[in-house]
């Protein structure tokens, strides 16, 4: 993984752990959604990202997040691994495991900043 990248996955999981041991599951799986942006192109980072979204989708007791990051936790890597993630992607059950997203201002310089093509 880009060390630029794996520097800002890192950041934005351990605000999420962090949250998630204080129950605030929204904000936490916000973070997570920045880091799965990040992490999506390579394959541990990517699955171990949608472990966390299900335990919050288990802790807030939402059958549609548990069941969509069950599917996407059997497949992410995969994904990963063929180059078939859509940049952007947020990782939660509310998209298409295929739908790419735009990035925000601060993703996008995370990337240009890792010299990595955004699109």
């Amino acid at each position: 993984m880009n060390p630029i990248l794996r520097e800002a996955f890192n950041k934005e999981m351990k605000i999420a752990k962090e949250l998630y041991l204080t129950q605030n599951w929204d904000e936490a799986f916000s973070h997570l959604e920045i880091a799965h942006i990040l992490g999506q192109r390579n394959a541990i980072p990517h699955t171990i990202n949608h472990w966390w979204m299900l335990k919050i989708g288990i802790c807030k007791k939402d059958r549609k997040e548990i069941i969509g990051q069950v599917i996407r936790l059997l497949v992410a890597g995969i994904g990963s691994l063929l180059g078939r993630t859509p940049i952007g992607n947020t990782g939660g059950a509310n998209l298409g495991i295929l739908t790419p997203l735009p990035l925000t201002n601060e993703v996008a310089k995370i990337f240009i900043k890792a010299n990595l093509q955004i699109k």
